[in-house]
């Protein structure tokens, strides 16, 4: 069966997730999110993709990301997922899909909406009760966009 093509929008940003295949942790030491964190900064380089919010859980990932192209978010994200796939079967001695499927997106207008997005995803880690409040859980862009301000990984909010 084919799949559903991609919907694109001029002027969106899109709301990205992507989950461990099975749910299965995507990251279980620092040091692997360090390493997806790191991955993401080269890719947002690669295709000038403007990064809104992140937070990276155990098992899977959502970002906020606001492409320049349009129809580069695919590749982005391909690069991204490829590179972190291989680093992460490579140190576990593992082979496979780490991905479940493709990752998801939803086109976030921007408008109000974008901020309450960021927010939603920043407090994911909370209503997985991993953490209390956002401002506790290192591994989301919620310290970098309200405390200090990071332009190699978060980039300000722009409606």
């Amino acid at each position: 069966m084919a799949r559903t093509p991609r919907l694109f929008i001029e002027n969106a940003c899109y709301h990205i997730n992507t989950r461990g295949n099975r749910k299965q942790p995507v990251f279980k030491e620092d040091t692997d999110y360090r390493t997806y964190l790191h991955i993401l900064i080269k890719a947002k380089k690669k295709y000038s993709i403007r990064l809104y919010a992140y937070c990276l859980m155990p098992n899977h990932v959502h970002l906020l990301a606001d492409p320049d192209v349009q129809r580069d978010l695919s590749a982005f994200m391909h690069w991204l997922n490829r590179g972190y796939c291989a680093y992460f079967n490579m140190k576990y001695k593992i082979v496979g899909h780490l991905w479940q499927g493709r990752f998801k997106s939803k086109p976030i207008v921007k408008d109000q909406y974008l901020i309450n997005c960021a927010d939603y995803i920043e407090e994911n880690p909370v209503r997985a009760q991993l953490v209390s409040c956002a401002a506790q859980y290192i591994w989301s862009s919620y310290v970098e966009r309200y405390l200090s301000f990071n332009k190699e990984l978060v980039d300000e909010l722009r409606k």
